[in-house]
């Protein structure tokens, strides 16, 4: 099940406040100026700088290269 399409329009990261990119498939927000990724589980979006998991330059070019591929937007508009 993907997020909440009303959730994703105010979802930030919370430690920039920048917008996030959201892979429904991979259940992942992702900050791609901070190379930082936030899990989604059981459909809550875990929001915790100390929960986020570091990317590697390699995880950013795929990321980043899937969304543009999936079409992938940021959840608004900075």
């Amino acid at each position: 099940m993907a997020l909440d399409p009303k959730l994703l329009e105010i979802l930030a990261c919370p430690e920039d406040k920048g917008p996030l990119l959201y892979f429904a498939d991979e259940q992942v927000l992702y900050n791609p100026r901070l190379k930082r990724r936030y899990d989604v589980k059981d459909d809550i979006p875990i929001m915790l700088i100390d929960e986020a998991t570091a990317v590697d330059d390699a995880e950013d070019a795929r990321l980043l290269a899937k969304a543009a591929a999936d079409g992938i937007t940021p959840t608004f508009s900075a």
